[in-house]
């Protein structure tokens, strides 16, 4: 150690009380890791009760289910989760409607989607809503999906998908929040040192 670390170090001694440097940092790594722990728990009772509640399309695993929570919030694309997670675009797909996840440009219909929500409510059959509303089969069926899952969240006053966005969106904040607290300890700590240090 030279002179000037060596000079470096008392006043940072005399200033802090303390010759650790990364003490606080690591607690508050801690509790993040705890609060995200938590988030992880909560968002795995969340996706078992939905699927002990409704007739989920798909058979993937909860932690599966979950991540795919997490990445719609995370504003990932369908391909970009399925090649995460090693599955179709339509299973992502049916997963994100099971779990009423559907985002705005989900909506964008190339027909009228009031149309389409008086024909699902009336449940006519696929065939004759493609006819009505002059689009084929394919396309008819994913967006009946879309109004179906709106439905089910509708009825359950959105429960499942406000709380799914309430603990995405706080551990995100905490996240950041604390990121932020750090950068600005460090640059205040800095600054002290540079007016102390200046001979």
């Amino acid at each position: 150690m030279d002179e000037k670390t060596a000079e470096l170090r008392d006043i940072f001694i005399d200033t802090t009380g303390s010759d650790t440097v990364t003490e606080s940092q690591e607690e508050e790594r801690g509790s993040l890791s705890e609060d995200e722990k938590r988030v992880e728990r909560r968002l795995d009772e969340l996706v078992t009760r939905m699927r002990d509640r409704y007739e989920f399309t798909n058979n993937l695993e909860t932690g599966t289910l979950v991540r795919i929570v997490r990445g719609f919030y995370e504003e990932q694309s369908d391909e970009e989760l399925a090649a995460e997670l090693g599955l179709d675009e339509s299973e992502v797909f049916d997963a994100r409607m099971d779990l009423h996840l559907v985002s705005e440009s989900d909506r964008d219909a190339p027909f009228a989607l009031d149309e389409l929500r008086t024909l699902v409510i009336d449940d006519v059959p696929m065939r004759d809503r493609a006819a009505e509303l002059d689009s084929d089969e394919a396309t008819v069926r994913r967006y009946s999906a879309i109004v179906e899952a709106d439905q089910r969240s509708t009825r359950a006053n959105d429960r499942f998908r406000d709380e799914f966005a309430e603990l995405l969106t706080d551990s995100d904040l905490s996240a950041r929040l604390a990121e932020t607290a750090r950068e600005d300890g460090l640059k205040e700590a800095t600054e002290d040192i540079e007016t102390n240090v200046s001979f």
